[in-house]
């Protein structure tokens, strides 16, 4: 469906996942020129999507090109498929958080299945696992970002790390994301926190730059932590936080 000017700094997901149509797109450009907070999170957007794609990702293995281009020769060659053109939705559009979800959902399986071609010579039931448990992160995911009521807050470790939570009280559910983080060194991991009137409550690992859904439950919690621990995680801080940052209200 088409938004309103009064919908604008709602579309900042939508127009860093591609989802606008050409009118919202160019509106959405032209507001971006005097929203400074929009296009943050324009940007914030797209870093995330980057993210997950780079997470999901599968290295070939090192013989997968002599196969591939030792088998050419045996593959018929097909004509070019030419879609037929759909017909125009009947309200006019879909609705943005489902364009959301959908745009992201593309980014994440462009760069999974980006290898399916060597997927062979890899172990089947570890894919189906590994295609499981990306399906399941981006639906958390996406769900979060698309939410109506989403919201996001930005931070800066003591690490220099750059992060961002998206946070969703429709989905009691809260996304963390980290950019620029520093090796956490050998033995050692980065731990997330739900802050419960001042007990921090373990919320998951992250292990590099990405995104992750905190477990727990955001729906009480004041803040989110960010703390370097040792592998494999505590059940309470051991250092003080690289990052204690206001959840989203």
């Amino acid at each position: 469906m088409k938004h309103h000017t009064t919908d604008a700094h709602t579309l900042a997901a939508a127009y860093a996942l591609g989802a606008l149509e050409d009118d919202e797109r160019r509106a959405f450009e032209e507001h971006l020129q005097a929203c400074e907070a929009c296009r943050l999170e324009a940007a914030e957007f797209k870093a995330t999507a980057a993210r997950l794609a780079a997470a999901a990702a599968q290295p070939p293995p090192a013989a997968a090109k002599a196969r591939v281009m030792a088998a050419i020769d045996g593959v018929r060659q097909l004509p070019p498929h030419i879609p037929v053109p759909a017909a125009a939705p009947a309200l006019g559009g879909i609705l943005r958080r489902r364009a959301v979800s959908l745009a992201l959902a593309a980014s994440v399986a462009a760069a999974a299945l980006g290898g399916v071609a060597v997927w062979q010579s890899q172990n089947a039931d570890d894919l189906e696992q590994q295609a499981r448990q990306a399906q399941q992160q981006l639906d958390e995911v996406s769900a979060v970002l698309a939410a109506p009521d989403a919201s996001t807050v930005h931070g800066k470790a003591a690490n220099g790390a750059l992060t961002t939570v998206v946070a969703s009280e429709q989905q009691n559910k809260a996304v963390f994301t980290a950019a620029n983080l520093p090796a956490p060194g050998a033995g050692k991991t980065y731990q997330l926190w739900l802050d419960h009137d001042g007990t921090m409550r373990p919320a998951g690992l992250i292990h590099g730059d990405g995104t992750v859904i905190l477990t727990g439950n955001p729906a009480d919690a004041s803040a989110v932590g960010l703390t370097l621990e040792p592998a494999g995680g505590s059940p309470q801080p051991t250092t003080d936080p690289l990052l204690l940052m206001t959840l989203p209200a």
